[in-house]
């Protein structure tokens, strides 16, 4: 495909996101001495920042003519709806964390069910492909693999859109850099590439209304639809997973060591608190475009490496930076315990 195709469906996904974010703020700045629901706080800071991203997205791959829109595109189309209804439910009344992950479960076996799925990892002792198909034993490794990689991916995204700016400038940059992975030679899928520019035009738009002090949020709605679309977005691409992994170091790491700090402390790993890493950091001080913006950097760097390296390559940085990653939470950790005393 010509470059100008790709333009255009980051454009159209662009333009049509700022239009609805645009609308929604100036919604919200109306309602701002009224109280409508929880969908509108006490500021009146709308959270239907996701609901434009996903319309917005919809809007730019179902009007690309040189799109065919196969059976594996139509899941997510469907997915995609899926989420921004569930998303809608939590945003207005609030979902217990029970039912939002019954939501995403069903998600994922819809999913896999319809054939979007790991079909085959790398042996990286031999190089060579195990094939998890249908006939194969491996196949109910293949649904596990498929189903944890999805709510790793929506949960950890989730729980990164805590300071204005950050989910979606991470997705912004994981989506380009997945962009131009599809179209290197060894992968070469154009019509994925579209849908990169897609996803990349819808989250840029509302980013630009999001950036601190922020003017409108992702809401659950958009939290969990990046986190999936970057997922499938891996499995489209020919399982990619350790390239969209390597790039999401940053969440997923946070994500796991969440859940892991709960567990010490003996609290549910379900339940809300202040211990990821941007809440740690604001805590120190740090405002939210200091907290941004350098994380963007990180993500921008892994990025590169990410789309330079093969998959012993990535695995290498990948446990690097975790190891960075490591030493900066215990590093904060005891900045905190000293401000304390």
């Amino acid at each position: 495909m010509e470059s100008a195709i790709y333009l255009v469906s980051f454009a159209k996904a662009f333009f049509v996101s700022i239009l609805l974010t645009g609308a929604f703020v100036w919604i919200s700045r109306k309602l701002k001495s009224k109280k409508i629901n929880r969908i509108w706080n006490i500021q009146g800071v709308s959270r239907l920042g996701g609901v434009a991203i996903i319309l917005a997205f919809l809007f730019s791959i179902l009007s690309a003519s040189n799109l065919f829109i196969s059976s594996r595109l139509w899941i997510i189309i469907v997915t995609a709806l899926f989420i921004l209804a569930v998303g809608l439910l939590d945003d207005f009344w609030k979902l217990s964390w029970k039912i939002q992950l019954l939501f995403q479960l069903i998600i994922a076996i819809f999913v896999f069910a319809y054939g979007l799925r790991i079909e085959y990892i790398t042996n990286l002792w031999s190089n060579k492909l195990i094939f998890l198909n249908v006939n194969s034993i491996y196949y109910f490794l293949s649904f596990l693999l498929t189903a944890g990689w999805i709510l790793i991916m929506i949960n950890s995204m989730n729980w990164l859109d805590g300071i204005d700016g950050l989910s979606g400038g991470v997705t912004f940059i994981a989506s380009i850099v997945m962009f131009f992975l599809i179209l290197k030679p060894e992968v070469n899928q154009p019509s994925v590439g579209l849908i990169s520019m897609a996803l990349s035009g819808s989250v840029l738009g509302f980013l630009l209304f999001n950036f601190h002090p922020s003017k409108i949020l992702a809401g659950t709605a958009g939290a969990f639809f990046m986190g999936f679309i970057l997922a499938v977005l891996a499995i489209f691409a020919g399982t990619k997973i350790a390239t969209t992994l390597l790039v999401m170091t940053i969440p997923v790491f946070d994500f796991v060591w969440v859940i892991l700090e709960r567990i010490r402390l003996k609290k549910s790993i379900f339940e809300g608190d202040t211990s990821h890493l941007h809440y740690k950091l604001s805590k120190l001080g740090f405002s939210p475009s200091k907290i941004s913006l350098p994380l963007y950097g990180i993500t921008i760097l892994i990025g590169f490496i990410a789309l330079n390296t093969r998959v012993i390559g990535k695995i290498i940085t990948i446990f690097s930076v975790c190891a960075i990653l490591l030493l900066t939470y215990f590093w904060i950790q005891q900045k905190l315990e000293t401000g304390k005393k």
